[in-house]
């Protein structure tokens, strides 16, 4: 293949970039959805140090969904009781971290294999099969956008609601269990919420690629900022920029949108980790020289 090839397939339709855009503006709203409400999860995701819980949601949810392409059932669906399964599970049962990691070492094989399975009964398109494990983000269809729209509501509303004692259960969680914080329904109750967020990024950009949108853009915000306003706010600007900038590039050529919004992410991480490393340098600096 040649580099002509090459930017070819990244920019060959620029020509007919507006006609083309027109047609996928329910992938940008389920991307700046997603990457919203996936930026505000991961900052707890990071904060207790769950984003292994991350990838083996994703495995259970891609089997719930891949049983609901052979059965011929809603796939969203069977996305979303794969996902509450595993989430309920890790939640319930790994209180404690070592366990916690334990259950989902132990999940995510199991999921995976599942899913496997189904889609090697599957008899239908191949590329149904594959957009379990890819996604599907520039053919978001009005019910997907809808169930989208439904779950990332009711997400955020269990956020608000619950905010003061996760935060505290995610920063301290002896103190927050000797001050009378119900820690183990917290817990459940958040790995219920990240349960739903995963099921639907699940279907609209993959199993494989969950941790893009979930992990990746708190992390990035953690390195730059530090407030409990600046993180969540940081970490759902830049899920939103992933999402949607993946979105606008992808439209311009052939190529999946995967690569693009994985990239984008990545390249975000990599700017506030060495923005971070010199704040942190200089710092230490002035330090020294007070000293």
């Amino acid at each position: 293949m040649s580099w002509n090839d090459v930017l070819d397939a990244m920019f060959g339709g620029i020509a007919d970039y507006g006609a083309i855009l027109a047609l996928v503006g329910n992938s940008v709203w389920a991307g700046a959805l997603l990457g919203l409400v996936g930026g505000l999860v991961g900052v707890f995701v990071m904060q207790r140090d769950m984003a292994f819980a991350v990838h083996g949601i994703s495995e259970l949810s891609f089997a719930g969904a891949a049983a609901a392409l052979l059965l011929g059932v809603d796939v969203v669906a069977g996305s979303i009781v794969g996902s509450l399964v595993a989430a309920g599970l890790i939640g319930w049962l790994g209180a404690r971290a070592r366990e916690r990691n334990s259950i989902i070492g132990v999940l995510m094989p199991f999921g995976l294999g599942l899913g496997i399975l189904f889609l090697s009964l599957y008899p239908g398109r191949s590329a149904n099969r594959f957009s379990l494990l890819t996604g599907q983000i520039v053919t978001v269809q009005n019910a997907q956008l809808g169930w989208l729209a439904v779950i990332s509501v009711v997400v955020l509303i269990g956020l608000l609601l619950m905010w003061r004692p996760l935060r505290f259960d995610s920063l301290d969680p002896q103190s927050a269990a000797a001050r009378g914080v119900p820690v183990r329904w917290v817990s459940f109750g958040f790995m219920m919420l990240l349960g739903l967020i995963v099921a639907v990024a699940v279907h609209i950009i993959g199993a494989l690629l969950v941790l893009a949108l979930v992990v990746t853009p708190a992390a990035a915000a953690m390195r730059v900022a530090a407030g409990p306003l600046a993180v969540p706010v940081l970490s759902a600007l830049f899920g939103v920029v992933a999402a949607v900038g993946g979105i606008l590039l992808a439209v311009m050529g052939q190529l999946p949108v995967s690569p693009y919004i994985t990239t984008i992410s990545f390249v975000i991480y990599l700017v506030c980790r060495a923005a971070g490393g010199r704040r942190d340098r200089v710092v230490r600096v002035a330090s020294a020289r007070e000293a």
